[in-house]
This record gives structure tokens, C-alpha cells and sequence, in this order.
């Protein structure tokens, strides 16, 4: 039998080599190949895996040349240099180290704090040009202030830890963060405007997304107490630079640490030269542990990979075998938009309990996988960057409490998923199908019967059944010059609760919605993409 062959085209650990080779993976290091794209593609259609940090940039035009190559792996978190889309559409299986770089990137941090604190930097550079200033730099002491964390989760959560350990009072921003995991943890959960208010410092631990991308602006910056200090150790984009500068300079902020930033390599920024401020070159996951962590770690997974087919730590396929992937197929894209469509889009306080419930054949699969798309979908509209992979790891962190039914069928369907999400203001439940042909369909929604496919662009309506709803709600759309594709509706009985459900061509503009929502029949209204 041929050994695999990987080429590794990044500078990666001597013992994560070793790893392969002493696993029966045939090895060519080339740690400065991955600079050069063109050398790369003339040679990656030799290999059956390809390990790479953030030096390489696994582009399409590179992967339509890779005829041989089955597995991609990201020694480190991000994947952004890597086009997942096009690897998919391959079947080039894209592996990544979520968990190798935590602590490092939680020791960077506090680092940074106790930096700002004290003025290391500038005490430094004043001393070492002969300078003697001891009364220009009067800090101030961590014990007994507030810190307030923004996202926490994995890394925040031992940030927190730290913080404790350094008698610090902890509190945290984050609406996936159940109250028992944090009394757990031993911070105390709080609204955003709470911790801006409340926090002498204040750091970041949330990945960068619509709904946080500069989530520091100047209106946050204006709720926060005076003399409050920054830090941002997570994504460039969570913080208006701009904004930071400008309360600098009011002393509005007392002082600001960033090893992030919106424009990376940062060669020039509007934070670079300010007094108070300490800058890092992106060093979160720099340490000699995390490097090695995690070029063992994507070693380990490609070789199980490549000589058993065991699936670890994937961004773009769950973890199971080649023999289940087409049963498991639709049913894994339904559980995802039963997560994102209801659960997670619709949901918007924190997050307490998952129960998914399977019935008829789909109770006899691997439901692992099903569950993982399902949380996947719940958890991605707030945070991002999980996947099939992590997202049951990072709904553990939250504390959510994740219960799996299996039950012989119970309804008219051969198989039937419901999932029910429990927050912390109410209880709401959906459930879908696979149809003979393959396609998802959504069939239940919070005790509703429905009979929908899922499009691309859709329009979520909860009402009252009174005569003349139809006619206005469909009137506003074509005003608007919004085509209907479909429209299917619901209800529990004549005059109580209705639902509509529209797929529509195009994104809906927000005026639409606030007029939608105005009718005097809507509950509630929103726009839903899949």
C-alpha cells in the first residue's frame, strides 16, 4: 500500500514531522515554500495533505491544481487564508487547532493589563535612555478593581480565572453565557452597558462578527467610567481605533493595549505613537508551547485522517466516516437550518437549554453529527467562527444544557427532528423533515403546522389570524417591488396565533420590515437567510 504523502509548506515544529513519519505518512518539509504561490501550485498535486500555518495561502487557483490532495491542515485557529468554499467543493476535508492556542492567548492578555497598570513599557524606554522618573509614573493596583470581559468563552473564561486569582472582581458580557456557568466560573453575568459602566478595565474576547464589529464605538466608549483601560487581544474590527484615540486624548480612556487590529500587518495605525498605549504585533498565540501544541495537534488529526478516515476538528464536514456521510447528508444541512432559521436567528437573550428530539429512522443514524449541525446553526449568528466541530465544545463553555431524545416515530413522518431551545424569557420549539427527494422541510413551528421549503431569503412573521392580514402584509412586499417566491402560512385555530412564512427574491430593506411590523395584526417580524 502507498504511504500517504503530505507536504508541510510552513515553518512547523521538528516533532510534529517526526509524528507523521512515525506514523507511516510520507513527509516533505518545505517551511519556506508556502511564500511562493507559483512553486506551490506546480507541486501540490503530488500530495494527499498539506499543513500550513498563516504563510500559506491556499487559494482557489492553487487548489484547482491539488488533483490529489484530500486534506488540508491549519496548524492554529484561523482559516481565513484558506478558501474553504473551493476546498469543498473538492472534498478537501480543512482542519484546524481551535483549543491549542487558549492559554497563551489568556496569559497575553492579563500580560497586557498588568502592563497598562503599571506603565511597563514606557517606565522602560524612559529608564533606559537615562531618564530617572519615578514620579511621572504612578500606576494604579489590580486588586480589588473590576474587569469586565467581553465573550466568555473559552478564552475568557480563563482570563477570568486569572483575574480571580489576582483577587479582581470579574464580570462578563455574554449572551451565551448561562447564569450557572458563570456562578460556576465565578463571575457574574451582566448586560454590555452594565460592564461598560461598572469596569476599570475592560477586555476582549469575542470573535468578530455583524453584531460585533465595533462593538467599542464612541457611544460605548461614553458609558464607560473615566480612567477605564482597554485591552483587545481577540479580533481587529471589535473596536472603533478611532474612537479610542480621540477618549485617549480626553483621558476619557486612561489607556489602551492592543495586539489586534483592523488592518493587519499594522504598519501604521492611529493608535501607534499615543503615550498610553501599548501595541503588540498579533503575539496572542506566540509562545513556544501554543506553536507546539499546535503543529502536534494538526499532525496527529491529518494522519488519522489520511490512514483511518477518522474526521477531527473540521470547519467544513462533521466528524463521520465516508460510509455514513450520504444518509447523513440532508439531514445534517436540516438540523444546521433548524438551528440558524428559528433557533438562533429568533433567539436573543441567553441561551439555557437545547433539547433536540429524533423520531423514526433518523433516531437510528448518527446523531452526534446531527446534533453538532444543530448547535452549529444555533450559535453561529452571535459568534461567528464555530462550526460543526466546536460547537458543541463551545455550548458546554456557555453551561448550556444540551439533551438528545431518541423515540421510535410518532407522527406521519419517517423521520422528524425537533429542536427545542429554552431561554431565559421563554420556550420555543421547531421541527423539520427529510423529504424522498432529498430536501429539507420545515413542518412545525412553535405548535404551528407548516409545509416549507428553506430559501435563500425569507420573511418570518408571527400574527394574529384576522381577515385582511394577508392582503396588507402582501401588499407592503409588492410596494416595495419584493417578488414572493413562496408564501405558506399556519395557525393553531381561527382567530388565535398564525404564522406566515415568505421566501422572497433578494434581501428585505429594514423600512420594510418596521412597516410589516406595524400592521396591527404582526407580533413579530423578522428576516431570515440561509
Amino acid at each position: 500500500m502507498t504511504k500517504p504523502k503530505v507536504l508541510i509548506s510552513d515553518a512547523l515544529s521538528p516533532a510534529a514531522v517526526q509524528i507523521f513519519k512515525d506514523r507511516g505518512v510520507e513527509v516533505d518539509f518545505q517551511p519556506n515554500l508556502g511564500k511562493d504561490k507559483d512553486k506551490l501550485a506546480e507541486i501540490i498535486g503530488n500530495y494527499d495533505g498539506l499543513a500550513i500555518r498563516s504563510a500559506t495561502k491556499a487559494t482557489a487557483k492553487i487548489l484547482d491544481k491539488a488533483t490529489n490532495l484530500k486534506v488540508i491542515g491549519r496548524a492554529g485557529i484561523g482559516v481565513d487564508n484558506v478558501e474553504i468554499p473551493a476546498a469543498t467543493a473538492k472534498g478537501i476535508i480543512v482542519m484546524n487547532t481551535p483549543f491549542g492556542n487558549s492559554i497563551t492567548t489568556a496569559e497575553h492578555a492579563v500580560t497586557l493589563m498588568l502592563a497598562l497598570a503599571r506603565e511597563i513599557p514606557q517606565a522602560d524606554a524612559s529608564t533606559q535612555a537615562g531618564k530617572w522618573e519615578k514620579n511621572r509614573f504612578m500606576g494604579v493596583e489590580i486588586t480589588g478593581k473590576v474587569l469586565g470581559v467581553v465573550g466568555c468563552g473559552n478564552i475568557g473564561s480563563i482570563v477570568a480565572d486569572r483575574a480571580l486569582g489576582l483577587r479582581m472582581k470579574v464580570i462578563a458580557f455574554d449572551p451565551f453565557l448561562s447564569p450557572e456557568r458563570a456562578k460556576d466560573i465565578g463571575v457574574e453575568k451582566v448586560e454590555l452597558d452594565d460592564l461598560l459602566k461598572r469596569a476599570d478595565f475592560i477586555t476582549l474576547h469575542t470573535p468578530l462578527t455583524e453584531k460585533t464589529k465595533n462593538i467599542i464605538d464612541a457611544a460605548a466608549i461614553a458609558k464607560m467610567k473615566k480612567g477605564v483601560r482597554l485591552i483587545n487581544c481577540a479580533r481587529g474590527g471589535l473596536v472603533d481605533e478611532q474612537a479610542v484615540v480621540d477618549a485617549l486624548n480626553s483621558k476619557h480612556i486612561a489607556g489602551a493595549a492592543f495586539d489586534v487590529f483592523v488592518e493587519e500587518p499594522a504598519n501604521a495605525n492611529v493608535l501607534f505613537g499615543h503615550p498610553n498605549v501599548i501595541c503588540t504585533p498579533h503575539l496572542g498565540a506566540s509562545t513556544t508551547e501554543a506553536q507546539e501544541n499546535v503543529a502536534l495537534q494538526v499532525a496527529e488529526q491529518m494522519s488519522d485522517y489520511l490512514l483511518t478516515g477518522a474526521i477531527s476538528n473540521a470547519v467544513n464536514f462533521p466528524s463521520i466516516t465516508a460510509e455514513e456521510a450520504p444518509k447523513l447528508k440532508p439531514f445534517i444541512s436540516l438540523a444546521e437550518k433548524l438551528g440558524s432559521s428559528f433557533a438562533g436567528q429568533l433567539t436573543e437573550t441567553g441561551i439555557l437549554k437545547v433539547e433536540i428530539t429524533y423520531e423514526g429512522h433518523v433516531a437510528e443514524m448518527k446523531i452526534k453529527a446531527i446534533t453538532s449541525a444543530v448547535l452549529s446553526g444555533l450559535l453561529r449568528p452571535m459568534l461567528g467562527e464555530v462550526n460543526v466541530v466546536s460547537a458543541p465544545v463551545v455550548a458546554k463553555e456557555r453551561g448550556m444544557v444540551v439533551d438528545e431524545i431518541v423515540r421510535a416515530a410518532q407522527s406521519d413522518y419517517e423521520s422528524l427532528i425537533t429542536v427545542t431551545v429554552a431561554t431565559e424569557r421563554q420556550e420555543r420549539s421547531v421541527s423539520g423533515t427529510v423529504y424522498h427527494d432529498g430536501k429539507p422541510r420545515l413542518v412545525d413551528i412553535k405548535g404551528i403546522r407548516v409545509d416549507a421549503e428553506f430559501g435563500k431569503s425569507m420573511i418570518y412573521v408571527t400574527n394574529e389570524d384576522k381577515p385582511g392580514f394577508i392582503g396588507s402584509f402582501a401588499g407592503l412586499l409588492g410596494d416595495a417591488k419584493i417578488n414572493i417566491a413562496t408564501f405558506h402560512l399556519g395557525r393553531v385555530e381561527q382567530g388565535g396565533d398564525a404564522i406566515a412564512l415568505v421566501e422572497v427574491d433578494g434581501a428585505v430593506p429594514a423600512d420594510v420590515l418596521a412597516k410589516v411590523q406595524a400592521l396591527p395584526q404582526v407580533k413579530q417580524v423578522k428576516a431570515l437567510t440561509f
